[in-house]
């Protein structure tokens, strides 16, 4: 006889009955950006203070090594990460033109030996900290696995690739034997021996 349970039964178990654990995020949740209020507000106002930078004379070192110095300031007191173009915007250079100060590239009318020594290697170790600073990122977590490859790839000159390496078939006259060659083309050979031929009218008969 089936037994009715009344409602004060019907709580308890609901109650005791344990709870599922909740599902893992899909990938559409993990790689969503998380954004909290006031988040463009400060990143607009960091690049306004760049934009309105006035453009650093490359040739005095003193004032590159300030400007280096003040743009990771700026980005320390917002606690924002550093990015390369905006250092570039903060020397008054695009990002094409930093990328080949630091791997020593032709740049335009000049090349990065015309300008002194001093400034080359601050702006060379300014973005060795900000490779280092990416890597730090990718390592802890602290920025999402697919735009950091791109920024690396983009910025630091980091690859995906697969090498091949092709031989060429290259031989020599000595590789060939006369005699190897003869054999394998008998029929073309005069010591070949002769086919036998049919005669037409014995081919009648």
């Amino acid at each position: 006889m089936a037994t009715i349970k009344n409602d004060d039964d019907v709580v308890k178990e609901l109650v005791e009955k344990p709870k599922k654990k909740p599902r893992g995020k899909n990938i559409g949740e993990t790689l969503a950006p998380v954004t909290e209020p006031g988040d463009n507000a400060k990143y607009i106002g960091v690049s306004l203070k760049l934009f309105n930078m006035t453009k650093v004379d490359l040739f005095k070192p003193d004032e590159v090594q300030e400007r280096l110095t003040e743009y990771f300031r700026i980005h320390t007191e917002a606690d924002m990460k550093p990015t390369v173009v905006g250092m570039a915007m903060a020397l008054g250079i695009d990002r094409r033109r930093l990328w080949e100060i630091r791997a020593g590239a032709p740049m335009g009318g000049h090349t990065p030996l015309d300008l002194p020594t001093l400034t080359v290697d601050y702006i060379k170790k300014a973005y060795d900290f900000m490779e280092n600073l990416w890597e730090n990122y990718m390592q802890n977590g602290k920025i999402n696995p697919v735009s950091g490859i791109f920024l690396g790839k983009n910025n630091f000159g980091y690859q995906d690739k697969t090498e091949y390496v092709v031989t060429p078939n290259v031989h020599n006259d000595s590789d060939y034997n006369k005699d190897d060659i003869i054999a394998r083309y008998s029929i073309d050979s005069p010591d070949s021996p002769t086919l036998p031929t049919i005669d037409s009218a014995d081919s009648d008969s």
